[in-house]
């Protein structure tokens, strides 16, 4: 358990983006934040010793008060690339390197590996691909992960957003929000 230091304020706009106002936690990949406490807690190591680093708890942080900044818009229901996103193209080799190629490396072998660790992180199982997810990573903001398996060529992935999604976030939060949404899969692999 960490506690994130959120501001009262960044906290009563997590509360007013969820379905439930009644709830006090606000749960996204695996994790759960409780609204009157600030405290996190990891439901993928709840059996274990939980400890957060001080740069995953800034960059949790972080992400997340930008986040409480997002007014819920509809989904537009067009999956398109990173790089589509506003200024996406001068951060797309660095997403690559971080969010994608990751999950050809760990899950090209297996792709229904993907499938079932993404069961873990509340995913949809989707039809592109070998193996294909839709994983919420925050309320609003769907993530679309397609793995083609190592075969005559190299695995390879791809990671799709819905076109609203910079409604909610700047393009280098998108980023690493799916680089965070990458490394909470790798984690439920492990």
């Amino acid at each position: 358990m960490a506690k994130l230091n959120l501001s009262t304020e960044t906290l009563q706009k997590l509360k007013q983006l969820l379905a439930d106002k009644e709830k006090t936690t606000f749960n996204f990949l695996g994790f759960t934040l409780n609204l009157e406490t600030n405290c996190l807690t990891d439901n993928m190591k709840a059996h274990h010793t939980q400890s957060f680093s001080e740069r995953q708890i800034q960059l949790l942080a972080t992400l997340l008060s930008h986040y409480s900044q997002a007014h819920m818009t509809a989904l537009r229901c067009k999956l398109i690339k990173f790089k589509e996103l506003p200024g996406g193209y001068a951060y797309e080799g660095a997403f690559s390197n971080r969010a994608i190629d990751p999950i050809a490396h760990f899950f090209g072998n297996n792709p229904q590996a993907l499938i079932e660790k993404g069961k873990l992180l509340n995913s949809t199982q989707l039809s592109f691909g070998d193996a294909s997810i839709q994983i919420t990573s925050l309320p609003g903001i769907p993530l679309t992960y397609i793995l083609w398996k190592a075969e005559e060529f190299s695995a390879s992935a791809n990671i799709l957003y819905d076109e609203s999604a910079s409604n909610y976030l700047p393009t280098e939060d998108l980023a690493v929000l799916g680089e965070l949404t990458t490394v909470r899969l790798i984690e439920a692999k492990k």
